[in-house]
């Protein structure tokens, strides 16, 4: 989940089969339709307005779009999709989800759609709450609006440390924050994950769009370690691979404070005891792992070890105070700075293990 670097930065509804475009949101159904034809036509439509929406160049001289700024989670009502669920998962959590989601409809400018994270979020919730039981502490370091990125260590082959860190983010900020997570540009060519990533809130790692979220003052995470951290072996756990710098770059742009997070059990989930580089490349794959479970056990083998997560989150890095934008072209100085959270990141590992 890696931002591409910069060359001189350190290189770093329902409707029918139409997309309606309103506002700058996309609000058809891109799966509507009665036939498996038809639903090609109308998928392929809404991927290629939301390609429009997201490549318009924002004009001087248009009205920004207005960020919707969520509601206190105590000031709404749960949700109408969710009340079923309130004797099972609870008021709290119904609540901070319908507090984000106040206000929003349709698909905004990246994808997120309210009704799949309606149904997503109790999947989700229930592997947070029951599977890996995340335990977390430090929230009070997330800005309560504004632009921030996150940084976190990566690990465990399947993202299920960005889901959790995603979930446990929005359930404890008020007014609640999804923070929206950088993806590697492999996930983006997976065809149907990459759809479902989108509409729930998640977003294809390139420069563009990392810098139209910060300016519309999204929370972003971000793994500096990219797939590198994913693919890590055991003898390696918890010990931080080299970052890609180009988060350090958008967070001077935007002046946005960078959050350290440490992400203790990813690295637990499915230890790897080696990883086939060579078939990987063959194969056009992150990694090709052998674990205890994978390959004996063919695609259950990556499924992940029911380990506890703890979450810690470290106060936040304020560069763009002593750094301006200019310097996101120096590359000694974005190096620099992203070395400075890869050992407050470290820290917090070592702190907490």
């Amino acid at each position: 989940m890696t931002i591409p670097e910069e060359p001189g930065a350190g290189t770093g509804a329902n409707g029918g089969t139409g997309t309606d475009e309103r506002g700058g949101l996309l609000v058809s159904n891109p799966l509507a339709s009665g036939g498996s034809q038809d639903a090609d036509t109308s998928l392929h439509a809404w991927l290629d307005a939301l390609e429009r929406v997201a490549a318009q160049p924002r004009r001087n001289d248009a009205r920004p779009a207005p960020r919707i700024r969520a509601p206190s989670a105590a000031d709404v009502e749960i949700a109408p999709e969710l009340r079923r669920l309130e004797s099972w998962i609870g008021a709290g959590p119904l609540r901070q989800v319908s507090a984000y989601l106040e206000g929003r409809d349709g698909y905004d400018a990246f994808g997120l759609s309210r009704e799949t994270l309606l149904r997503a979020f109790p999947f989700f919730y229930s592997i947070y709450r029951a599977y890996f039981r995340v335990q977390s502490r430090g929230h009070e370091h997330i800005p309560s609006e504004g632009p921030c990125v996150i940084a976190a260590n990566h690990g465990g082959l399947l993202p299920f440390d960005g889901a959790m860190l995603v979930v446990d983010a929005m359930l404890h900020s008020d007014p609640p924050r999804l923070p929206r997570a950088i993806l590697d540009r492999w996930a983006g060519t997976l065809p149907f994950v990459n759809v479902f990533f989108a509409k729930v809130g998640q977003v294809v790692g390139t420069h563009e769009n990392f810098g139209r979220l910060l300016a519309d003052g999204e929370p972003v995470l971000v793994f500096p370690e990219g797939v590198e951290g994913i693919r890590k072996p055991i003898t390696q756990r918890y010990r931080l691979q080299p970052f890609h710098v180009g988060f350090i770059e958008h967070a001077l742009r935007a002046r946005a404070p960078v959050v350290p997070a440490a992400v203790l059990g990813s690295d637990d989930q499915a230890p790897i005891l080696f990883d086939i580089k060579p078939l990987a490349r063959l194969l056009g794959i992150p990694a090709a792992p052998v674990t205890p479970t994978f390959p004996w056990f063919g695609p259950l083998g990556l499924l992940p070890y029911p380990v506890r997560y703890r979450i810690i989150y470290g106060e936040p890095i304020h560069f763009h105070e002593r750094f301006g934008a200019d310097d996101a072209r120096d590359p000694t100085v974005v190096r620099a700075l992203a070395n400075r959270v890869r050992r407050s990141v470290q820290t917090l590992i070592d702190r907490n293990r």
